[in-house]
């Protein structure tokens, strides 16, 4: 039986499709099987890597080799057999039990001490070649992300432009991608619901096809969205130099949703409370339900002094909160001053803010430098640096976000107070003619809480309703003596909050 297999290897898919490599080395073992009148009963071909163990159509060459089929096997060259010492390793037992390996590349008798040697040593440096090869290949990849480069293929809403150079928006997905952000943001929507509205809306993946919920999950959880690179195998984090497409506010709130995310519940009725109202004992939320043509917000704890409020009482308690509201025409008449000036007083405030934003930014970069000489130094394990490091981007981004933000505060942060003054003005005419859900959007737009106390209710206001809520007044409701000079002070406190939180939202 003078019979042998032919193995044929190249590392990728695509070097098997375009490369001529496998053709090569084909003709080359068919040149060699000729001179030496050998025969290749049977051929098999693999593009796989060799640097690691498991290639399955050399494991079942193997296997059949074992089985004593043939006299052995004709391979182009060592390195075309293994690249790691362990399959080479399988090779040698098969020589040292008579079977016979050929090497079309290398005129080597494996039989022989000397020849052995020189195949081990070849083995050994192809060995060190793909270790070598892997070491520099790594430090490419880590010298990209430390650019700001993602040397990986861009996610959904990115589109690649090529090597050592940034993603740009895809202008097709990437307002989806935002939508999917600002829409989970809401908390009006479960990952299954936010699937099917995303599918509705047209977003797809790379190839074309419907997102799975895996995929809307990992896409959410994703900080590229918001600027930074976080390489999942290690959990390292760095600051990416492509678009974000949302800011680092709307991803820290869409991940607080997602940790303590709750499940949609179908209602039956629309009832305008649902969900809003707790127990000032229990701090559950009082269940509504409908009887006898009267809706009741039920605590169902027993041991609470709590047992039930008509919603009547509700409507009632925030009606009474937000009349009080109402602004005198000579308030009215202040507010309109103050807005006048208020842009020009504002830019000393704005400009402070910003130096001190700018100072902690300038930090950030030398504690990020101490903290990576530390790790080189062994000082700090390779977990605690990387979530130091983490931190500390994440704060970079956080007060980029604040100058920017700063920045514009003088066109908007006025504005922002002249619309909060607006809606706090119409509260009640608007909540008298709302509908539920509209009813539901202001109390939530002015109220932080709605405590159920045994059969009353406790209006919490936010912070800047209660600011305007408690200026001085006399018994009488009347404007006090002071009324200019009060609300210039709580208008300038207003402005200084709305300039650097989330605008209240029409």
């Amino acid at each position: 039986m003078n019979t042998y297999f032919g193995y044929i290897r190249v590392s990728t898919a695509r070097q098997g499709e375009k490369g001529v490599s496998l053709q090569e080395q084909r003709q080359a073992i068919e040149g060699y099987a000729h001179r030496y009148n050998l025969t290749v009963s049977q051929w098999f071909e693999e593009r796989e890597t060799a640097a690691k163990r498991g290639r399955p159509i050399f494991t079942h060459m193997l296997r059949l080799l074992r089985q004593g089929r043939v006299r052995g096997v004709i391979m182009h060259k060592i390195d075309r057999s293994a690249r790691n010492l362990k399959d080479w390793a399988d090779l040698g037992e098969m020589i040292d039990a008579g079977m016979e390996v050929h090497f079309v590349n290398e005129s080597l008798d494996l039989h022989s001490r000397g020849g052995r040697l020189s195949a081990d040593i070849q083995a050994v440096v192809a060995a060190d070649y793909i270790r070598n090869l892997r070491e520099e290949t790594k430090k490419g990849f880590y010298g990209r992300l430390k650019q700001g480069f993602y040397p990986i293929r861009a996610p959904i809403g990115y589109l690649d432009q090529g090597k050592a150079k940034p993603k740009i928006p895809d202008p097709e997905r990437a307002p989806l991608v935002t939508s999917a952000f600002e829409l989970y943001a809401t908390q009006n929507y479960s990952l299954p619901r936010l699937l099917h509205e995303l599918d509705r809306r047209g977003l797809r993946n790379r190839q074309g096809g419907r997102l799975h919920l895996n995929g809307i999950s990992t896409l959410l959880n994703n900080p590229f969205y918001m600027g930074l690179i976080r390489i999942r195998k290690t959990g390292e984090m760095f600051d990416g130099n492509h678009e974000p497409l949302i800011s680092k506010s709307l991803f820290d709130k869409v991940q607080a949703i997602l940790r303590g995310k709750t499940v949609d519940r179908l209602t039956k009725h629309d009832f305008t409370f649902r969900r809003m109202v707790r127990c000032n004992g229990c701090r559950f939320s009082l269940i509504p339900e409908l009887q006898k043509g009267h809706v009741y917000y039920r605590c169902q704890t027993t041991t609470c002094p709590t047992t039930s409020l008509r919603e009547e009482k509700i409507h009632e308690a925030i009606s009474s909160k937000f009349s009080a509201f109402e602004l005198d025409p000579e308030e009215c008449e202040e507010a309109r001053r103050w807005a006048e000036g208020a842009r020009v007083r504002h830019e000393t405030i704005q400009k402070e803010e910003v130096e001190k934003c700018r100072l902690r930014l300038a930090q950030v970069r030398p504690r990020l430098t101490r903290l990576t000489d530390a790790y080189l130094e062994g000082v700090l394990d390779r977990d605690t640096y990387t979530e130091r490091k983490e931190t500390l981007l994440r704060e970079e981004k956080d007060l980029n976000e604040k100058i920017a933000n700063l920045n514009d505060a003088d066109s908007r942060g006025v504005a922002r107070v002249e619309e909060f003054l607006e809606l706090v003005k119409t509260a009640t005419n608007n909540y008298k003619l709302a509908n539920p859900e509209q009813k539901r959007r202001l109390v939530d737009k002015l109220t932080s809480n709605l405590g159920a106390v045994t059969k009353n209710l406790d209006v919490t206001l936010k912070p800047e309703a209660e600011l305007l809520l408690n200026r001085p007044r006399n018994d009488d409701c009347t404007p006090h003596t002071s009324t200019p000079r009060t609300l210039t002070a709580i208008l300038d406190k207003l402005l200084v909050h709305f300039s650097v939180n989330t605008p209240v939202e029409n």
